[in-house]
């Protein structure tokens, strides 16, 4: 299981959570340990530049979708340019709302 499994779980449910991602990836847009708040959002809601919590391949990330295809797809990346891939919409379970000290 993932680091995020139980956030995953309550934005599925209608929760919005708030938690502590630890890592540089997304640095200086989120730094390592600062308080996040996800709340849950339906997909037509989503834009580019949006920073959400997901799943790639196995892994949980806190990144940013760098494009939105045509047939529902989203392409996910990092603050530095890195892309993790495409997934599909099952696999977004919440969007960045604030990100605190």
């Amino acid at each position: 299981m993932g680091w995020a499994r139980y956030h995953i779980e309550k934005l599925r449910a209608g929760t919005t959570v708030k938690f502590r991602p630890h890592g540089n990836s997304m640095t200086p847009r989120i730094k390592s340990g600062q308080l996040c708040t996800v709340e849950p959002i339906a997909l037509d809601k989503l834009e580019v530049g949006d920073v959400v919590l997901c799943t790639i391949r196995g892994d949980d990330y806190l990144h940013i979708v760098k494009a939105i295809a045509d047939d529902g797809r989203y392409q996910i990346g990092n603050n530095h340019g890195k892309i993790n891939g495409w997934i599909g919409g099952h696999a977004i379970f919440g969007r960045l709302v604030q990100v605190d000290p």
